[in-house]
């Protein structure tokens, strides 16, 4: 299907739940936050709930949107989903069953295939057994500098069809970075007013590590003050290499 979201490497997102609070640097210029202001301004339902000022913001309060479980099982064709653009899955704040609810939809439309992103990596290992990993749920763990390689620890322990990290926005070298498990790997710099250059270096080693261990890679963007403003070129040529195990 035709992508409808300005993010190069899934096609659509899907939010059953809003809202998050800043953890690490990665979070620090985080655009959810700021998109959720706006929409509180514009008068958005599920944005109306203020979280704390001092880790998150207007609208941006963790919020579980039961009806919105029901999506997918309306979608037509096959899709490749982004599951909480706006949010993260394994927040404190999101009830083991509430995970469950959203993994048995994953579970209920084997046609899509899902992808799960967090910075939240240490309650990965304290509930996986708890939870039945569909074979069309890729997880992921955002990995932003060298202090936060120990999320791809906790991610080795999950079950997941593919486990992927996303570099970004990358703010420091990850030179030997262990990819035993991994099964896909992004990178990205970060945009917007007070975006934080990308050293093309960092970018290298992870490219080159991921082609030594076969690992696909996809680089999505340079950044800058718009997310495209610098493109997405490394050495000449566009890296988008996907896992196989992609449904769509």
């Amino acid at each position: 299907m035709k992508r409808q979201t300005g993010i190069e490497w899934t096609e659509v997102t899907w939010n059953p739940t809003t809202g998050c609070d800043r953890i690490s640097e990665g979070c620090l210029n985080c655009y959810a936050l700021t998109m959720a202001k706006r929409l509180k301004a514009m008068g958005s339902e599920r944005y109306q709930n203020d979280g704390d000022p001092r880790t998150s913001g207007p609208g941006f309060a963790l919020t579980l949107h039961t009806q919105a479980l029901d999506q997918p099982y309306r979608w037509s064709g096959r899709r490749t989903v982004f599951v909480n653009s706006m949010s993260d899955l394994f927040h404190a704040k999101v009830p083991l069953s509430f995970v469950r609810d959203v993994f048995q939809v994953i579970a209920d439309t084997p046609q899509h295939t899902y992808q799960v992103l967090t910075k939240r990596s240490a309650r990965l290992p304290k509930i996986a057994d708890k939870l039945d990993w569909p074979s069309n749920l890729w997880m992921g763990v955002s990995v932003e500098t060298a202090d936060h390689l120990y999320r791809v620890d906790h991610l080795r322990e999950v079950p997941a069809a593919v486990r992927f990290l996303s570099c970004e926005p990358l703010l420091g070298s990850l030179a030997g970075m262990d990819l035993t498990g991994i099964g896909w790997v992004i990178t990205g710099g970060e945009s917007g007013p007070r975006a934080r250059s990308l050293d093309p270096e960092w970018v290298r080693e992870i490219r080159d590590a991921c082609v030594e261990a076969q690992v696909p890679f996809f680089h999505k963007q340079w950044g800058g003050r718009a997310p495209k403003e610098q493109g997405r070129l490394l050495d000449g040529l566009v890296w988008e290499e996907m896992p196989k195990r992609a449904v769509g």
